[in-house]
């Protein structure tokens, strides 16, 4: 075997060990859970940001289905907090979902935080759980969609369904 050869697979066994030790963006490792049958051990979403928001990352999971009546565990995992003073966070839900317990919650600096929210769904259908981020006086705005039961969003038409000339169909919506 020669020089080149034993490199080249220094090399590849080092990136293998590179790439299989799991990491957080911030360097802590991440937890780990054992199998479960329910959400447990789902993912975490990472809620989309804008280039102005407050600059604190949310990450969020349903640990159960939602069910009428039904408390709703939402795990939430918030990072980036750089303020000295920290930030603090609010909660709200639409029409048809209600919040069980604290509906504000304040977040150190540069550490990570979790927490649980539990929201009662009160009928079938789509609803979102809104949180507030502020930080540094900008706000972060994100909707959590709790879709509870399989009665899916209808859309209310406005207009009437014509069919063209050439025989597409076509909707005519009043001017306002």
């Amino acid at each position: 075997m020669n020089i080149r050869s034993g490199s080249m697979i220094s090399m590849a066994f080092l990136a293998l060990a590179v790439l299989s030790a799991p990491a957080m963006a911030d360097g802590t490792p991440g937890v780990h859970h054992a199998k479960s049958t329910s959400h447990r051990g789902a993912p975490m979403t990472t809620a989309a940001r804008k280039p102005n928001d407050s600059g604190v990352t949310l990450q969020f999971r349903l640990d159960a289905v939602p069910q009428v009546g039904r408390g709703t565990p939402v795990v939430l995992q918030f990072g980036g907090v750089t303020d000295p003073d920290g930030a603090t966070v609010r909660f709200s839900a639409d029409a048809g979902l209600t919040i069980s317990g604290n509906d504000t919650l304040a977040l150190p600096t540069a550490r990570r935080t979790s927490a649980t929210v539990t929201v009662v769904s009160e009928r079938e259908g789509l609803g979102y759980l809104n949180v507030f981020i502020t930080q540094k006086g900008a706000v972060s705005a994100i909707s959590i969609p709790i879709q509870t039961g399989a009665a899916a969003p209808v859309l209310k038409s406005s207009g009437e369904l014509k069919s063209a000339p050439d025989g597409e169909s076509i909707i005519t919506m009043p001017a306002k």
